[in-house]
This record gives structure tokens, C-alpha cells and sequence, in this order.
């Protein structure tokens, strides 16, 4: 479900940002007034130019937290492809450390710089952007679709045209010539969509929120005392996980494979597998998610999946393996998809009505969007905030011509070089996807700015079906497929987390080049962090990518049979398995339009058909963990609102952050042959009598 937007990037889940908007929206109302005032409380203070906001100190705290963070997203991006908002963590953590910096060089009589707001702002897009390689670099989905470990789990197109193994090297020189090409793609454009169109990009706005508040007297306070509670639930968290490794000595073992709800449950993938991360993410998702989640997971491994199966023998062949998707799993794989292709046409078309409309009233009205309810007519005076950000927002210009020359020169470079790394990727795809990129780009970026919903997944499905149903099964189809994707999806989201940074720099003062420069140095750290980190996680869990295994990584095999349908059509699937995913992607698209009928009030007692896409594969026990997380943070609401809406972020994201950095210690002892010691396994009453009587025998 994707990072995101920044404020979820991600996971094919992917438009996450757009469903943790809706939570948001909610706050929105109250930190306005907040907002509107905010300058004149630094009013005396002032603005460092663009070059001294990118300090070394601030690139040195950003690597450390873009290794941390980059690390956490692998983890969830492996596991079960959600990736919520780490915006406040990078935020919170990026202003205690450089705030300790600080405070130790002032009492040493050696601080020659104070820490600022537009410095906090360069670390937080530093990291966002660093961090949101994981997720956009596909090595959840796309680019670990390619490989063999995903292929052999498909009887169709897994031939040597149509696989590629990661390798380091050319993950890197991948990534760095597809990366940057949305960041030049929108430049042009920023005074367009922030000062004329005035988009909201509330993921932005909420964090130039909490960037301003970090650096009042009171808000500096708060993050101190967050900061503190942060630190006991990670510290909390790593142990939990240390701990748990003593028990996992061999399959099936340990607390995650916990029966909660009995062995017959556990079979069908029900039970809590004390996952700290999972409980964490459940508390920063909206109710709505963790439950459309479960809701998703009773449907399919509580009815659908076993009623299917008691049709084995004449649905599907009863020799089949459970892994073959010519079976039951086909069932699970492609209803999946269906849903998730028919709730991303829905919203694709949804959005870019949105965007159209809204840019057709503005054309006609030459007037700003319509915000807080004003009519298209009135042009809203400025406020001293206003003024303020307006006037230093169009002092340091990015020159237009600097934005063409380099989307042209990287273009190029990019043209040349990727058909040595993806043969059936012939340079003329890649010509028609740079052709349309800046469009789509501009969309999703103005799409974004309207309702916080990134479409870069949605965008990456079209290129996986377009070009490779264009290069065809015979010539490496499923494999251009995916690489066009994954060309695809770094420039549109690149775009649209661009945009958002310029906006939280236009609302706390920050320079448009120290934000560019900031991405920039950020993408080019996520090149090389994410391969690596993807590295160590393949190189030490050799089951990484194998459905019931720690890692299963079930948007890689989603996004490879999507690239098979695109290519070689519906001729493999089991039977009924078509009308079954028809009527899926029908209930998807009608779902979604009963909730936006329905309106906002009654929209929230209805499941997202996304969110309950995502366990038809993989099962519900992560859904179980977050609605645990979702559950602690009710409670916690009713017995204290202040304190649950002060702490439950930063108890969250120690819970994530904890449990997420373990596997780096967890992947080196893999590496080096250490194994856990012991293995707690639960077993039926009969299954245990007959072992025992072989042990005695």
C-alpha cells in the first residue's frame, strides 16, 4: 500500500498517503489559525540564505536517519508492502539530534551557527527523499519481480529473457538514471502550483506544522518530552526483537508463528504474531485502513479461500503444489489484483477529473483554487504570513532552462544506458515513456496537491501493461514490463515529493534551491542506501521472496503476474478464476463510488476496496497487529486525548524504529552462520503424541 507520499510513500499500497490524508484532514481545521500567525512569532529572527541552510552537520544527521529509515521501509516493503507516514520520526529526530549538536557546541563556546527551522526543514526532505528510494526503487515489487526467486513461482514467462537476479552494481547505476528525472520534470512549475494555483499539498503543510512547532519555546518542550518517549519504545521495541530471535531456530518457529486463535486458525493465517511493527504502524494508520484491512482478510482466508479450496479437483487440479498459480494460489494472486487494478482505475480517473476540472476553473476564473469555502471570484488578500513566505519564495529563482537542460541530458543518458541493463527494453519505449512522463508527472504532482493521493503506482501499472504487451511474450515482454514501471514511478513520484517540499519550504521560509539541492542529495543517498540495504536482506535470508516465509514480498509476485497478464493475457488462469476477478474489480469500482455518494461521515463505516486487497495473499495476522494498534490508541484516546495525540506518533514510531533497525543485527548474525538456539513450535495434541512416541522409540 505504498512512502506516502512522503507522508506515505508508499507501498503498492502505495497510495497510503492519500488514505492516511483522511485523518489529517480532521487537524487540518485546527492547526490554520496556527498557521496563519506562525511568522509573526518569528518575525525577529533571521533567514539564513539558501547556502547556509545546507549545513554538513544536517547531511551527517540526514545519512544516519536515511540508513535507519531506509532499513524500516525494506523491512515493511518485504513483508507486507504497507508503509505508513515516517514524517513525523524523520521530523522529531532530525531536530533532537541536531538540537543536542548544538546545545554541546554552545556550551563549548564553539557554535557558530544556531539551529533553524530551514535547516530542519533540509533534513527532513534530506531523508523523505533518501528513504523513499526503498519504496520507489521497487525492491518490493517491481524490481524484485524480475528475479528468479519470483519467477519459478510462475509457470509462465520465466525464462532467462524475462528474469534478471539483483546485483548491487547495476541496482545503483539503475536507480541513478531514472531517479532524478522527476525532480527536473516540475521545477518550472512550482511557482504555478504553490503561490498562483495555491494547492493545499496537505502532506507538505502538515509538516512545515510540525517543523515550525518544534522550533517555538513550547513546541520545543513537547519534542524534547517526544523525543524521550520515542527513545523507550525503540529501545522497547530492538529487545523484543532480540529476545524473539532466541526462539526462531527453524521454521514455523517462535512468537510469529503464534496460534492466538487456535491451529485451525493459524492455518488460515489468523493469528497475532507479536509484531511490534505491525502494532506501531496500526496506531499511525487511520481506524478505517485496519479495519478495511481485517475485513479484507476474513473475506478471503475466512470464506472465499476455503470454499475454493473444497472445489479442489474440479476447479483446479488436486496434484497441483499450493505455490502454483494454476491453483488456489492463482485465486488468491489475481482476485487480489483485480480489486487493486479496479480501485487504481477508479481513483486514476477520480483524480485526474479532479485535476482537470480544477485547472479548467482556474483558467476560466483566472483566480486561485476555491479554498476554505471562498466562491472562484474572490481573490483572497494577503496576510503578513502570506506576504512573507510569498516574497522569499520568488527571491532565489531556479532558472527554467537549468530544469530542461537536465531532464534532456539525464534523458539521454538514461536512453543510452538502460538497454545494457534491460535488453528487452528497446531505447524507443524509453523515448515514448520520457515523451509522456512530464505529464503524467504534472498530474500527479497537481493530483496530489488536491487531495494528497499519490498515483505513481497506478502509473507504473500502465507502463508495466503498455510496454510490455508492445515488446510481446516472444521478446522479453513481462521484463520490459517491469523495468518500464519502475522507469515510470520514480519520475512521477519523485515529481509529486518535490512539490510537497516546496511547499512545507514555502511555509517555513525555506529557499526552493536549498530544497532542490536537499532532494537531490537525498536521491542520490537513496541510490546507494537501498540497493545495499536490499542487498544484506538477500543475501541473508535465502528464503526472501517465498510465499509463508519472514519476507514473502507479495507485491514483487503481484507485480510480475501483472506483467504476465499484460503480456501473454487470461489463457493461464484457473477456472471461473476470470469471472471471479471481474466481479472484483466491478465490486472495487463500486465501492468506491457508494463511498464518495455517501459523503464523509457515512464514507467512514465503509472498507477501502485497496486496503482489503492486500491480505487476500498474504493472510491477516499483520491486519490482526495493527487493529491491536488501532485498539491501544482508542483507548488511550478516551481515558487521555491530549496525551494520546502529544505521544501516540512518537510511541509509534519507537515501536517501528525499534523493531525495524533489529534486522540489520538480525541480517549480519544470518550472514555469519550464527543461529538462534532454540525453536518454540506449537503443535496439535495428536501431532505431539505421535512425536513424542518417536522420540521414546
Amino acid at each position: 500500500m505504498e512512502r506516502s507520499s512522503s507522508v506515505t510513500r508508499k507501498a503498492d499500497g502505495a497510495d497510503e498517503n492519500g488514505l492516511a490524508g483522511e485523518r489529517r484532514g480532521k487537524e487540518k481545521s485546527s492547526t490554520e489559525e496556527e498557521m496563519a500567525t506562525i511568522e509573526r512569532i518569528f518575525e525577529s529572527k533571521e533567514v539564513p540564505p539558501w547556502r547556509s541552510q545546507l549545513t554538513i552537520r544536517a547531511f551527517v544527521v540526514s545519512l544516519i536517519l536515511s540508513v535507519l529509515f531506509t532499513f524500516i521501509v525494506m523491512k515493511l516493503n518485504l513483508t507486507t508492502g504497507i508503509v505508513p507516514s515516517l514524517n513525523v520520526s524523520a521530523g522529531l529526530l532530525g531536530f533532537f539530534f541536531v538540537k543536542t549538536w548544538t546545545k554541546f557546541l554552545e556550551k563549548s563556546g564553539l557554535l557558530r551557527q544556531p539551529f533553524t527551522r530551514q535547516e530542519n526543514t533540509v533534513i527532513q526532505t534530506c531523508v523523505v527523499a533518501s528513504s523513499g528510494i526503498a519504496f520507489s526503487g521497487g525492491f518490493g515489487s517491481y524490481l524484485f519481480g524480475m528475479s528468479e526467486a519470483i519467477a519459478k513461482q510462475s509457470t509462465e514467462a520465466n525464462d532467462a529473457q524475462n528474469t534478471k537476479n539483483p546485483a548491487i552494481g547495476w541496482m545503483i547505476g539503475f536507480l541513478f538514471v531514472v531517479s532524478f528525472l522527476g525532480l527536473f520534470s516540475v521545477v518550472p512549475l512550482r511557482k504555478i502550483m504553490v503561490i498562483d494555483f495555491r494547492l493545499t499539498y496537505p502532506s507538505g503543510t502538515a509538516t512545515a506544522h510540525l517543523i515550525n512547532s518544534f522550533h517555538t519555546p513550547q513546541g520545543a518542550k513537547l519534542a524534547k518530552k517526544q523525543v524521550r518517549v520515542l527513545g523507550k519504545f525503540f529501545s522497547f521495541s530492538f529487545l523484543w526483537g532480540f529476545f524473539q530471535w532466541f526462539f526462531t531456530a527453524g521454521d514455523d518457529c517462535g512468537f510469529v508463528n503464534f496460534p492466538s486463535f487456535g491451529l485451525q486458525a493459524y492455518k488460515n493465517r489468523f493469528y497475532f504474531d507479536f509484531s511490534a511493527t505491525y502494532v506501531g504502524v496500526g496506531m499511525i494508520c487511520p481506524y478505517l485502513i485496519n479495519v478495511s484491512l481485517l475485513v479484507g482478510g476474513i473475506l478471503s482466508w475466512g470464506i472465499m479461500w476455503p470454499l475454493i479450496q473444497d472445489r479442489r479437483g474440479h476447479w483446479y487440479s488436486a496434484e497441483l503444489p499450493p505455490s502454483s498459480l494454476n491453483g488456489l494460489q492463482g485465486y488468491r494472486v489475481f482476485i487480489g489484483i483485480a480489486m487493486i487494478l479496479g480501485d487504481g482505475l477508479y481513483n486514476f480517473l477520480k483524480v485526474l477529473g479532479a485535476t482537470l476540472f480544477g485547472m479548467y476553473r482556474q483558467f476560466r476564473d483566472k483566480s486561485v483554487l476555491p479554498i476554505a469555502g471562498q466562491s472562484p471570484q474572490e481573490k483572497p488578500s494577503l496576510s503578513f504570513d502570506e506576504q512573507r513566505r510569498t516574497q522569499l519564495f520568488l527571491k532565489e529563482e531556479i532558472p527554467p532552462c537549468f530544469a530542461v537542460v537536465g531532464y534532456v541530458g539525464i534523458a539521454i543518458i538514461s536512453t543510452v544506458t538502460l538497454p545494457h541493463i534491460f535488453v528487452p527494453l528497446k531505447w524507443y519505449y524509453i523515448v515514448v515513456v520520457y515523451a509522456i512522463a512530464p505529464v503524467l508527472a504534472f498530474c500527479n504532482a497537481y493530483g496530489s496537491g488536491l487531495t494528497d493521493w499519490s498515483l505513481a503506482s497506478t502509473y507504473g501499472k500502465l507502463a508495466i501493461f503498455t510496454i510490455g504487451a508492445w515488446a510481446g511474450a516472444a521478446h522479453g515482454g513481462v521484463l520490459a514490463g517491469l523495468a518500464a514501471c519502475g522507469v515510470m514511478m520514480n519520475i512521477v513520484t519523485t515529481a509529486s515529493d518535490l512539490m510537497q517540499d516546496f511547499k512545507t519550504g514555502y511555509l517555513t521560509l525555506a529557499s526552493p534551491r536549498s530544497m532542490f539541492v536537499s532532494q537531490v542529495i537525498g536521491t542520490a543517498m537513496g541510490c546507494i542506501i537501498s540497493p545495499c540495504v536490499f542487498w544484506l536482506f538477500y543475501k541473508a535470508f535465502h528464503d526472501l521472496g517465498t510465499t509463508g516465509s519472514e519476507y514473502p514480498a507479495p507485491y514483487a509476485l503481484i507485480y510480475r503476474n501483472m506483467s504476465i497478464l499484460g503480456v501473454e493475457g487470461f489463457s493461464a488462469l484457473p477456472e471461473n478464476c476470470l469471472k471471479l476477478c471481474y466481479l472484483f474489480f466491478a465490486a472495487a469500482i463500486v465501492i468506491n463510488a457508494i463511498r464518495d455518494a455517501v459523503g464523509k461521515n457515512r464514507a467512514r463505516f465503509i472498507p477501502i476496496p485497496m486496503a482489503m486487497a492486500i491480505p487476500f495473499y498474504i493472510g491477516s495476522y499483520f491486519a490482526i497487529d495493527m487493529c491491536v494498534g488501532s485498539f491501544i490508541l482508542f483507548v488511550w484516546h478516551k481515558i487521555n486525548k491530549a496525551k494520546a495525540e502529544a505521544f501516540g506518533p512518537a510511541v509509534a514510531s519507537g515501536l517501528i524504529c525499534g523493531d525495524g533497525i533489529w534486522t540489520l543485527p538480525s541480517s549480519i548474525l544470518a550472514l555469519a552462520g550464527v543461529n538462534p538456539p532454540i525453536c518454540m513450535k506449537f503443535l496439535s495434541r495428536t501431532t505431539n503424541t505421535r512425536v513424542d512416541k518417536f522420540l521414546d522409540s
